[in-house]
């Protein structure tokens, strides 16, 4: 004869089985989003080290268009190098008819171009 729980016991085990299952996927993206954050904040602190979060936000156009605009342009094109050279040369006319001023010294080239990757994960 098989032996059973009492119907509380039997209780507290199911629910100690779901503390730990949501314990572990809350762990699991946390851990998850701190990789994330550790990929993406030396772009995002460079943009704001350089002015570019003065006049461009992630979401929506402010003074500049939006950064996931940008992005979702030029997704899958080879243009790291093209949009390096916007960055710190300005230009007008490709988003509007204000010009993006020049940023050349605000950065290293190595820093703009982490800048341009992080636009690009967006």
């Amino acid at each position: 004869m098989r032996s059973q729980l009492p119907l509380s016991a039997a209780n507290t085990s199911k629910k100690s089985f779901v503390s730990s299952i949501v314990l572990a996927a809350t762990l699991g993206l946390s851990a998850q989003h701190a990789l994330a954050d550790d990929a993406t904040p030396a772009g995002e602190a460079l943009a704001q080290k350089g002015g570019c979060l003065m006049c461009h936000t992630v979401q929506k156009r402010n003074v500049g268009p939006a950064l996931k605009d940008i992005a979702a342009v030029y997704k899958g094109q080879d243009v790291e190098d093209k949009l390096v050279e916007k960055i710190k040369k300005g230009g007008r006319g490709s988003w509007g008819i204000l010009p993006m001023p020049p940023n050349e010294g605000k950065l290293t080239d190595d820093e703009f171009r982490q800048v341009v990757r992080w636009i690009r994960t967006l």
